[in-house]
């Protein structure tokens, strides 16, 4: 395969199927102009860039939808099917799973929530099941899908963890509900308190009161970067490690096409790799899980009270 082929190839496999509003007068990647503005699927990845913030990732958001539908219902069946004895194949299955992501949430959370243990399962569950996607081959979903669409051009990611969109809508939903949860347990006026009088209290005596706003200043500096960094990192984290994982499939499904040897070799490589990123989708999903669980601990912890 061609240097060039090989870098459209690669471009193509990272590039989302966008749906957005393209502006009168636009002209298109297969040359045409359009009359007047319309909302459409983008040809190209300069097409889904002009479409601008109001874009949508529709392969991100059917697959993401469909797996938590399919979390949703693999553990509703197994709970309608419960038996009260020795469990045996999914209910045994899922009985480990709850058990394990319960003790989890025991161990690192020392709070009355009920959210919490559910909150957790969820996100352990739905985010492993989009990370495993990522080890169907690159190339059959989307050829399928280009097929089912009668464009062999056409756009289609099957993995939603490796788009930012994905995961950093993930994080801020644990961010409004760490905020939420904050404001909850510590009140308004509370979690202001902690943003503005930690972690250096102003001084609330004599001459050194007139610094007093200079601390607040610098403490809301502190705690407003640590707080906003949070659902950043919490995000970015878990799309770089499947980006990353991502893109060496794909690198390796370039052997395939470079002869017999480099495709047998391709073979050996992509089965390793796939048995090192069962790991690595796991573990992430752990993180993601576990981290939540963290941030959700700091919120009902007052400061105040255990002082």
């Amino acid at each position: 395969m061609a240097g060039g082929s090989s870098i459209e190839y690669i471009q193509h496999h990272l590039q989302n199927w966008t749906y957005g509003k393209l502006p009168s007068g636009y002209e298109r990647y297969d040359g045409t102009v359009l009359q007047e503005s319309v909302w459409t699927s983008a040809l190209s990845s300069q097409e889904a860039k002009d479409m601008g913030f109001n874009a949508v990732h529709v392969d991100t958001l059917g697959w993401s939808i469909f797996l938590g539908a399919l979390f949703l219902f693999v553990f509703y069946f197994a709970a309608k099917r419960a038996t009260a004895g020795v469990p045996r194949g999914l209910q045994s299955f899922v009985e480990v799973v709850v058990s394990f992501v319960d003790t989890t949430v025991k161990d690192m959370f020392h709070f009355k929530n009920s959210m919490i243990a559910p909150m957790g399962l969820t996100i352990f569950c739905w985010v492993f099941l989009m990370n495993l996607m990522d080890l169907i081959p690159v190339d059959w979903l989307p050829v399928a899908a280009a097929k089912i669409a009668g464009d062999p051009n056409f756009y289609f990611k099957v993995v939603p963890t490796t788009d930012p969109n994905a995961t950093l809508g993930l994080a801020i939903g644990v961010f409004i509900l760490l905020i939420f949860f904050s404001i909850k347990s510590k009140g308004l006026l509370g979690f202001i308190k902690e943003l503005t009088f930690h972690p250096f209290a102003p001084p609330t005596k004599g001459f050194g009161i007139l610094l007093a706003p200079l601390f607040i200043i610098i403490n809301f500096t502190l705690e407003f970067v640590s707080l906003i960094a949070k659902p950043i990192s919490l995000g970015l984290r878990l799309f770089g490690n499947l980006y990353a994982g991502e893109m060496i499939f794909i690198l390796i499904a370039l052997m395939f096409g470079a002869g017999l040897f480099l495709g047998l070799f391709g073979g050996v490589l992509q089965l390793a790799w796939a048995i090192f990123h069962i790991l690595v989708i796991t573990l992430q999903a752990f993180v993601f899980m576990v981290l939540t669980i963290v941030y959700m601990s700091m919120a009902h912890d007052n400061l105040d009270e255990s002082h």
